[in-house]
């Protein structure tokens, strides 16, 4: 999803259209911040890659990404129904996909952590990585 809402970020004459905001007509504070935001969204999906090659021991970034990443994020589109730019039932409908991210990422984290303590999937926490399941 990050990469997906980098594109109208990274070229904001498709924001209106993706946000569902009609004659959406960015100046260059607007487009700055849009480029910044889509730096740290495609560097936070080139690091859960990262964290899938060594799941267990990489278990943190799942919380990272519930807090604050994703908390942040809903609390700040929160100003878009609050201020008539965006109604409420679409606005309504993209926190569909954050309701199963924090259950998703949750649950990971509270599972792998289980694993840990258990010794099962160890072998993905030793220093061969990807190897040591050849």
């Amino acid at each position: 999803m990050d990469a997906a809402w980098a594109i109208p970020m990274l070229f904001p004459e498709l924001a209106g259209p993706c946000f569902g905001v009609p004659d959406f007509h960015p100046d260059a504070i607007q487009r700055y911040a849009f480029r910044v935001g889509a730096a740290m969204m495609i560097g936070w999906t080139a690091l859960l890659p990262w964290a899938d090659r060594e799941p267990v021991r990489r278990r943190g970034v799942l919380l990272l990404t519930v807090v604050p990443v994703k908390v942040c994020l809903d609390l700040a589109s929160l100003a878009l129904p609050l201020a008539g730019i965006v109604p409420v039932g679409r606005f309504l409908l993209t926190k569909i996909d954050s309701v199963a991210i924090y259950a998703l990422f949750i649950f990971s984290y509270a599972y792998s952590s289980g694993l840990a303590r258990k010794g099962r999937g160890m072998e993905l926490l030793g220093d061969r990585g990807i190897e040591a399941r050849k």
